[in-house]
């Protein structure tokens, strides 16, 4: 089987597509699958530690990069079209998954056009604009919340949820008595996260002793950050990525942290409290929408970004840290939201799409299960 996975530029777009990719090594262990993204994103550095070949097209967003930006955008966008024509030629792929992100969509074109088999993930509750346009032209929309079929032609449409790096947390030791506060803005980091945290373990004074901080920062700020946690009475390891984040879940009694859809997933499938800063600037205002149905379920705090004080913050954070019966009701409410088989329900709908993969069946026999269309979830 030949299979392409295109998009990212966030890990939010990229780390399921990686979850649904393994998934089809899992029962095809000679299948040959490519990954295409741009040179700009988080694919450039992430998928060339994986097991996954990389192609890169010249292609980049158009939003918020001024008229030399837009320039070079536009023009990336024939070349990109033109080099996806020539990589779906050498490849010959029989099926093409679009993750979102601006490098899927020359992708796509250029595999509708070739007649291919064509899918997309759409994590968020309301999709993009590129997503909903390429809906109507793919065989397949694999979203993660009920609301989103309103978006896309219903016919289409399989509520497949998430798919998540892991299926479970590892084993860890704790170290010594410490509350665990996990910090993350996202695969590059957040500013305004970044800063409200530090002012609200200070805002703690001396209470702030009986935490200890995992704290990604993205690049930009890890040496502030750093600096800033000199100054603190807490225990703090600050890294400007989080290789081993299924580790860092693992040890969290709290995460504060945006609301992608990725993120929501994996806080729902291993049932962690969470305090939520949604993204104000993400497209459609998704990512509040998101944080909003976790609050709603009683898995998470909400707190949106124009309202984010240090001192609002360290007020949520003594509540939560004083409260274990809290923290573990709002832990059982985000599991009861969690999917953990998003990516083998995505696998189950293609291989229906290219029935030659059908036929060999997934790894230890048998015939893959149809995916059940009537699930919903983050």
């Amino acid at each position: 089987m030949r299979l392409i996975v295109a998009g990212g530029g966030t890990g939010g777009h990229l780390f399921p597509g990686l979850a649904v990719a393994r998934e089809f090594l899992r029962r095809h262990e000679d299948a040959r699958i490519l990954f295409v993204g741009s040179r700009w994103g988080i694919e450039s550095r992430v998928v060339p530690q994986t097991e996954f070949p990389l192609e890169l097209l010249p292609i980049r967003g158009l939003k918020g990069r001024g008229l030399k930006g837009l320039v070079e955008g536009l023009y990336g966008i024939p070349l990109s079209l033109w080099r996806s024509r020539a990589i779906i030629r050498r490849f010959d792929p029989q099926c093409i998954i679009g993750l979102g992100g601006y490098a899927s969509g020359p992708l796509l074109l250029a595999g509708v056009s070739r007649r291919i088999r064509c899918a997309v993930l759409e994590q968020n509750l309301r999709p993009g604009l590129t997503n909903r346009v390429l809906g109507r032209l793919v065989d397949r929309i694999f979203t993660s919340f009920r609301e989103s079929v309103d978006y896309f032609p219903p016919d289409k449409v399989v509520l497949a949820g998430t798919p998540v790096r892991w299926r479970e947390l590892p084993e860890v030791k704790r170290e010594g008595e410490r509350f665990h506060l996990l910090v993350f803005g996202g695969s590059a980091g957040a500013r305004r996260i970044n800063e409200a945290v530090l002012g609200a373990l200070a805002h703690l004074g001396e209470a702030a002793a009986g935490f200890r901080v995992t704290h990604q920062t993205g690049r930009a700020d890890e040496e502030r950050v750093r600096r800033g946690y000199a100054s603190l009475p807490c225990g703090a390891e600050v890294l400007p990525f989080i290789d081993r984040m299924d580790q860092a879940y693992a040890e969290a009694d709290l995460v504060v942290c945006r609301a992608g859809a990725s993120t929501l997933a994996e806080l729902t499938l291993f049932g962690k409290p969470a305090v939520l800063v949604p993204y104000p600037y993400a497209a459609h205002d998704h990512q509040r929408l998101n944080a909003l149905a976790l609050e709603k379920a009683g898995a998470a705090a909400m707190i949106v970004e124009r309202e984010l004080t240090p001192a609002g913050l360290a007020e949520t954070l003594r509540t939560l840290h004083g409260d274990g019966a809290r923290r573990r009701a709002m832990g059982e409410a985000a599991a009861r939201l969690g999917r953990g088989d998003a990516a083998e329900r995505i696998v189950d709908e293609c291989h229906a799409l290219v029935p030659a993969w059908s036929r060999r069946g997934p790894a230890g026999g048998g015939s893959p299960r149809s995916a059940a269309k009537g699930a919903a979830g983050p």
